[in-house]
């Protein structure tokens, strides 16, 4: 199974924005050594637990810090970017790194209500044209003219450059659908949601497309995982996620507890039941060999080509280990 790496740069508790910048570094440069096929950064605003904010400056840092893993956005959120800019900021990234970047995108505002008007200067967001988005800024990263007017007398540079990957992010039929159509990748967000069915990734398979982006269909799968060598330790590791989690399904958002502090965190029987729920789909938790043979089965399962796995454990060797026990495991 191929392997690749989700990374929102957590601030976990004691450590810096700078500190979770580093560590992604860190992570990056490990992944690298252990056969990772990629590694994408998140975009998120408004916000004091991830400092990914801006993806693509860490693309080109980490890209220069890495020698063969695939370097990407996972993804950039097009809402707050003008198709020529995004064409602008990849044609440049796969200059640098030619044959080794991703042009990931996401439809989501990848914050609160302040983050996104502070983004438009106050003026009212564009929501309702993501793919029209998208498909411009492919048509000009392919050194092509869309058909609107903005962009017939506009050049696009750096020109002639080696094509990223293409990918659309997303949890639904409808963003499978178009992924297909437009002839990218389809990355599901299967932390985010849990929702991922065989319809779904039937349906981008049904309606791909080839292109110059991709010659054929491929699924990204985005899990959530903590592991560690030992069931218990995993179980220790994993609670604070597992809390943050029930926090923000009732839209409470804080610093993650550490893990001795969620011991100690007072949780009802509900909860519990809750938190044991959220793990059949939203998070895997467990021993190495027991996370790759649920991973295994679901690619057995869904037909998914890659497993991209978000882990945040509060150490961050801890963190690094679960990639690596991964790695054994799987690659």
């Amino acid at each position: 199974m191929r392997l690749s790496v989700l990374d929102q740069a957590p601030i976990t508790k004691g450590n810096s924005p700078a500190d979770a910048l580093k560590k992604a570094e860190e992570l990056a440069i490990l992944a690298d050594e252990l056969g990772y096929h990629r590694m994408w950064m998140a975009e998120h605003h408004g916000t004091g637990s991830y400092a990914s904010s801006a993806p693509e400056i860490s693309v080109a840092h980490l890209a220069a810090k890495t020698k063969r893993i695939r370097i990407g956005t996972g993804g950039v959120m097009m809402m707050h970017y003008s198709p020529l800019k995004l064409a602008e900021v990849f044609k440049t990234l796969s200059s640098y790194s030619p044959g080794r970047i991703d042009f990931g995108v996401g439809r989501a505002p990848g914050g609160d209500q302040y983050a996104i008007y502070a983004l438009s200067e106050g003026r009212q967001p564009m929501i309702n044209n993501m793919y029209e988005k998208f498909d411009q800024a492919l048509y000009m990263i392919k050194d092509e003219v869309p058909d609107h007017p903005l962009y017939k007398n506009t050049i696009v540079t750096p020109s002639q450059v080696v094509l990223p990957e293409a990918w659309l992010l997303g949890s639904t039929g409808n963003s499978a659908v178009m992924a297909g159509r437009m002839g990218v990748g389809y990355s599901f967000a299967q932390f985010f949601s849990g929702e991922m069915t065989k319809d779904i990734l039937g349906l981008y398979k049904e309606e791909f497309k080839p292109t110059v982006f991709m010659e054929k269909p491929q699924i990204t799968v985005s899990y959530m995982v903590t592991t560690a060598e030992t069931e218990e330790e995993a179980e220790f590791e994993a609670l604070p996620h597992d809390i943050a989690r029930l926090w923000l399904m009732r839209g409470k958002l804080g610093q993650v507890l550490t893990p001795e502090e969620a011991q100690d965190y007072p949780l009802t029987e509900v909860e519990r039941m809750t938190i044991q729920e959220n793990r059949k789909k939203l998070h895997l938790v467990g021993s190495a060999k027991a996370v790759a043979e649920r991973l295994r089965q679901e690619q057995q399962v869904y037909g998914f080509d890659e497993a991209m796995i978000c882990s945040i454990p509060h150490s961050q060797e801890k963190r690094l280990n679960v990639y690596r026990l991964l790695a054994k495991e799987l690659i």
